[in-house]
Formats: C-alpha cells, structure tokens, sequence
C-alpha cells in the first residue's frame, strides 16, 4: 500500500524547514548506507552533530504526529528521527531496499517529505518497484509518501536544481501489511459514515470491531 499525504506541510512550515537546510552542514550520504546501498548512494545529508537537526526533526516529527492520515495508515510504534537529504545535478541513489532492522527494531515502512517545488529541479523522482511496475512519484514541496519498506526503490538522477527532501521510517503496531490496509479502510468507512449519519448504532458496532482486531493484531 502506497499513501500519499498532500499538504503534509503548510508553506510557512516548508520554508522554516528549507532556511534551517541551508544554514546546517552537510556531509556524504553513504555515512548512514548500508553496505550494498552504499556502492549506489550519491547524495548528502544533514551532519548527525550539526546543531540546528533536532529542531528540523520537530517539525517533522510534529506534522505526522497531527496528520491523521499518516497514523490512519502506519500506526505508528515508532517513528524513526528523519534524516534530510540534498541531491544536485549528477546525483542520484541507485535501487535498494531500507535495512530491516534499525536500531534494534524492525522497520515496516518508509516514508518520503518533498521539501523542493517540482518545477525548480528535473529528474530525482523516486521510483518504488511494485507487482504493478515502477512508479515514479514527485510531490509539491510539502507532501510525502508511505510506502512499504520491503519495496526495491531509488531516486533517479538530478539533471538540474536542487532536490531537498526528509526521509524516516516506521515500526508499525501491526507488522501485517494486509492488516494495516484493512484496518485503514474501516477507518475510511468509520469517517464517511460518522460524517454523513453521525454516531448510530451502525458506526459504534463498526468503531468496536475495528477496536477488537487491533487488540488481536497490535505488537505492542
């Protein structure tokens, strides 16, 4: 299941972020790459020391943590800190899957903050391998993806401009991904329906089973 998140970010928030990108230091991306991901990683990112990062992982941090959405479709255990990224004309990050394990924890999703405006740099989609074929996504600065991090993915080529982004990942609650997506497409009936009919005796026997197979599925 791939979720897009428009508007994850307003403007003013966008702004905040990307002034805070160009004050901090940056270094080669291949210091937080795996083995494999490293020969194919072509980027910097944010130094781990440089002061201004842990206000930059707040912001992040503070818009996911209010984004419906985003919860409706991760569930959330744990988010990881998000690293921020810079690509520039002749970079790019070549097809790889996110370690499994991070930290001591597993990982079920990986998600994406697009930080540039799409029409101020060329190329730098990022390409997630699917059953359906690629997909090439490039969000207005702002918006983001989620998507399964089990998925072959890459950034293509930067040709021109720049391209800022955030990147973190997930542990989610549930690690089935069939029951994430079933217990977010009864969140999507249990919104329509409360929004249309107001709490019935429908929507509370719906709100209850969608209680009852969290507490059979969830990992706590």
């Amino acid at each position: 299941m791939i979720i897009f998140i428009g508007g994850l970010m307003d403007a003013n928030e966008v702004a905040k972020l990307t002034g805070l990108m160009e004050r901090a230091t940056f270094v080669d991306g291949r210091v937080t790459a795996g083995q494999l991901a490293a020969q194919v990683k072509r980027n910097n990112q944010i130094d781990s020391d440089d002061p201004l990062l842990g206000e930059m992982r707040q912001i992040v941090g503070a818009s996911l943590d209010r984004n419906p959405l985003f919860r409706s479709a991760a569930r959330p255990r744990h988010v990881k800190p998000p690293l921020f990224s810079r690509y520039v004309p002749g970079m790019e990050y070549g097809n790889h899957v996110d370690d499994a394990i991070m930290g001591g924890m597993r990982m079920d999703l990986s998600f994406t903050l697009f930080l540039s405006d799409p029409e101020t740099y060329d190329g730098g989609e990022l390409v997630i391998d699917s059953t359906a074929g690629e997909q090439e996504i490039k969000l207005p600065a702002g918006s983001a993806v989620l998507y399964p991090a089990t998925s072959l993915h890459r950034v293509a080529p930067v040709t021109r401009g720049v391209r800022l982004a955030a990147v973190t990942w997930v542990r989610s609650l549930l690690r089935d991904a069939a029951q994430r997506e079933i217990l977010f497409d009864l969140d999507r009936i249990h919104d329509a329906l409360f929004r249309r009919d107001g709490k019935t005796p429908e929507v509370d026997l719906l709100n209850k089973t969608q209680s009852n197979l969290l507490r059979l599925w969830a990992e706590d």
